[in-house]
């Protein structure tokens, strides 16, 4: 089947604009996002732009997605292709670290930056960082079920690692933060393994 040069050109375009949309936001927040700046900044006109989104908080919410997506590819699907157990969670929290300290996002974690700008702003892009929000908690205690009877806790302290980690190296420019988040890690993991891997 022959694909339409001006459909694949658009597609192109749409991603080329969510890429510099994603690493915007990391750093300035999604508020910091506008058809004008990434019109300047790629060299599009603000048409072609707008056509793709046509509005601002479509630009947000497709942002959020694209970022999401790329999360995923990054972190969760190398480890949902481990087993099951300490295996896969080991690898889940590796490839969040990973993620965070290589800067995928200019901004460090992209969901950690987002968050706090719209945690008490009701609406659809807030719902949709909630949800997203919800799911890598959702992972992240799934797998730790194989591993502690305690899975929800277990859960919340390994996220907060993470997240404390974040902030340290992106606030305070603290090159310590993500060792001192692996070693908290793998203390916590082996007081809380409670059942065989």
């Amino acid at each position: 089947m022959k694909v339409d040069g001006r459909l694949e050109r658009g597609g192109q375009t749409r991603r080329q604009i969510l890429r510099r949309a994603v690493d915007i936001a990391s750093v300035e927040g999604l508020e910091g996002l506008s058809i004008g700046r990434l019109s300047t900044e790629l060299e599009i006109s603000k048409s072609g732009v707008f056509a793709h989104f046509g509005s601002k908080e479509e630009l947000q919410l497709a942002t959020v997605k694209a970022a999401a997506a790329i999360f995923v590819g990054q972190v969760v699907e190398p480890a949902l292709a481990l087993p099951e157990g300490l295996v896969r969670l080991t690898a889940l929290l590796d490839g969040w670290i990973a993620y965070s300290e290589g800067r995928t996002f200019p901004g460090g974690c992209f969901f950690y930056a987002v968050q706090a700008e719209f945690d008490a702003r009701p609406g659809r892009v807030r719902d949709a960082i909630a949800d997203y929000d919800r799911r890598w908690h959702d992972l992240v205690t799934r797998t730790a079920a194989a591993v502690t009877d305690d899975p929800a806790q277990l859960a919340f302290e390994l996220v907060a690692y993470l997240e404390l980690a974040n902030l340290r190296s992106v606030l305070h420019d603290d090159p310590t933060a993500y060792t001192r988040a692996r070693i908290a890690i793998t203390r916590t993991l082996r007081e809380s393994s409670t059942r065989t891997p």
